[in-house]
């Protein structure tokens, strides 16, 4: 049996952009921290009003975080993976869906998490729950980090799914947003965990599960 879980929203609301600022902050440079907080503020207002994509405005802020890192290294990016999960991650985790996927693992199924967050961050987050991690994966040039291929999200979070597992289907899926509807489609048992309104009429429309509801909405 195998199950696929988004991470963010699906399995915390932390963020591993703050994770990795505050990481910054502490170990490199106070000001370059300050100072890129500050100049997201005003496409985060934009977001927080609806102006903006927040999804998409998120992943565009998690890649551009990466050129806060100075003299980066693998082992660099362990470190900050596993601050951003200790100090941001794990702390605003879901614990009725982590139940589920502890309840997977306990009854045999393979559960990996499948997430655009850097690789380092979802494997830090996933072995906290005995799980596998498939993330977008980083490079290193010259001390400086960055991408090694597009993000994990979307359609090619389930190419990437089925690639590496080497099959058509999975058994149990869980998202939380509209991005994850290619990776429940493929799904025996689709979950919509909290899911933001596109989602919600989708699962709604094809009987999918749905586990929560988000803030405000009925």
């Amino acid at each position: 049996m195998i199950v696929i879980s988004d991470m963010m929203g699906t399995l915390t609301t932390g963020s591993p952009v703050l994770g990795l600022v505050s990481w910054v902050r502490q170990h490199q440079s106070k000001l370059r921290a300050n100072l890129y907080m500050a100049g997201m503020l005003p496409s985060y207002f934009l977001a927080k009003a609806g102006l903006l994509d927040w999804q998409k405005w998120g992943q565009g802020l998690m890649v551009n975080s990466l050129s806060l890192v100075r003299d980066a290294t693998p082992e660099t990016m362990k470190q900050i993976a596993e601050w951003a999960v200790e100090r941001d991650l794990w702390p605003e985790r879901r614990e009725d869906v982590l139940a589920r996927l502890a309840e997977h693992t306990q009854n045999g199924a393979q559960v990996y998490i499948a997430s655009s967050v850097f690789e380092p961050t979802v494997a830090a987050f996933a072995k906290r729950i005995g799980a596998q991690a498939i993330g977008t994966p980083l490079e290193i040039v010259n001390g400086r980090v960055r991408l090694a291929q597009d993000l994990v999200a979307s359609q090619r979070k389930i190419e990437q799914v089925l690639s590496q597992l080497g099959v058509q289907r999975v058994d149990v899926a869980y998202g939380d947003t509209a991005q994850d509807i290619p990776l429940l489609e493929h799904a025996e048992h689709p979950v919509a965990v909290y899911p933001d309104q596109a989602l919600k009429a989708t699962a709604l429309e094809r009987g999918w599960e749905i586990l929560g509801e988000r803030s405000g909405e009925a």
